[in-house]
Parts: structure tokens; C-alpha cells; sequence
């Protein structure tokens, strides 16, 4: 091969290598700012869910998917919001389990961080039947209630999938249980959806 061939061939080959990286990227770019589903929000806290509300504070519950990586971010924004309003509000979550599931499905390092908040209390939701209730369709999904079960605030708590940091909903969570008023009532959420991993899609996972 001559040195003109070889110059060609690698200019090809360098300019296929970038056109891959920047579809990469744009793939995915996409992947993390897009969105869950959301399914039907009622105004007030479910009459039909078993979980009780406080009836002195507001009541602040996130579902999860503990096998969900982008939830990791959810789990660290929550513990950042915890920490700002020091015991001002009840703090569940709820990690979707299905009834058959073994000892080991709640073994995660998410479960576990979410456990380590002070004052959060963990819960198994079996069959995402409480995420049911609440509109839930996707892991990260957080919704704030007031002590008459008035709903003050649904959505994700990170700005992106997978992503720490400051978040329109972290915002907006932490202004309402201070009692001060926000401009955001909702935000969207991103994470791994709750029907397709009862599927057994993994394909959230990276």
C-alpha cells in the first residue's frame, strides 16, 4: 500500500469515526432528555391507596424502580431536599416489587442509599399497586401533598436522566414545604418506566 492509499484510507476512516461519535452523542443526548410517562394525576391524595397520610405536615412520596439506574440521581436529589427542610415533611419511598420477587430484588445500592436518608421511611410497593393509585408510570415520579391531601406538586426531581443537580422540581418541592409559593406545579420526570421493566425490559439499564 503507498503512502497516497494510506493517507486516503485514514482520512476515510478518521472522518467515519467522528460521524459515529456525533450520532453517538446525539443518541444519546436524546436518551437522557427524554422524558417517562406520566398516567392519571388526581387533584387529591387516592382514597383507595393503603398509605397514610400525616396529618400535621405535608407528606412528600417518590415511587422507584430499585433496579432503575437514573433513579441513583433521583434517590440524591431527594437526600438534598431532606436536608434543606430538616423534618418539615413526612418522607416515603416506595420501591415497586413484584410479589414473586426474592429477598434479593431490593438488594441495590439505590435501595440502600434511600434507606441512609434521616427520616425517610422505605417501603415495598408489591405489583406497583400504590404507583397505580398515584398516576406513577415511571421510577423518580415525586409528589407532594398538604396535610388535607391537596396535591402541591408532581413530577421528577432531576433535570435530566440520570443527572445531579439543581432541578426545577427539587426547587419547587423544597419553596412549598417552607411555605413559600413556587411557580412550578409540575415537572416532567425522567427515569425507567415501571411497566416496561415489569416486562423484563432492561433496556434502561447502561
Amino acid at each position: 500500500m503507498n503512502a497516497k492509499l494510506k493517507t486516503s484510507l485514514t482520512v476515510v476512516l478518521g472522518l467515519a469515526w467522528a460521524a459515529s461519535a456525533v450520532v453517538g452523542g446525539h443518541v444519546l443526548l436524546k436518551y437522557e432528555s427524554q422524558p417517562g410517562k406520566v398516567g392519571l394525576i388526581a387533584s387529591a391524595w387516592p382514597a383507595n391507596s393503603k398509605i397514610a397520610l400525616a396529618k400535621d405536615v405535608p407528606t412528600l412520596i417518590m415511587f422507584a424502580h430499585p433496579q432503575c439506574p437514573c433513579t441513583r440521581a433521583s434517590i440524591s436529589e431527594l437526600a438534598s431536599i431532606v436536608a434543606h427542610t430538616r423534618a418539615k415533611a413526612r418522607v416515603l419511598v416506595l420501591f415497586y416489587t413484584p410479589r414473586t420477587a426474592g429477598d434479593d430484588w431490593r438488594s441495590t445500592d439505590t435501595c440502600r442509599s434511600a434507606a441512609q436518608i434521616p427520616g425517610v421511611t422505605v417501603l415495598s410497593d408489591i405489583d406497583g399497586v400504590e404507583a397505580e393509585h398515584f398516576g406513577a408510570e415511571t421510577s423518580g415520579h415525586t409528589f407532594l401533598f398538604d396535610p388535607d391531601g391537596h396535591l402541591l406538586f408532581n413530577g421528577g426531581i432531576t433535570a435530566s436522566r440520570g443527572h445531579s443537580g439543581d432541578n426545577a422540581g427539587e426547587s419547587a418541592i423544597v419553596s412549598l414545604i417552607d411555605n413559600q409559593s413556587t411557580t412550578r406545579a409540575q415537572t416532567f420526570v425522567f427515569g425507567c418506566s415501571f411497566k416496561t421493566q415489569r416486562d423484563g425490559d432492561r433496556k434502561c439499564s447502561r
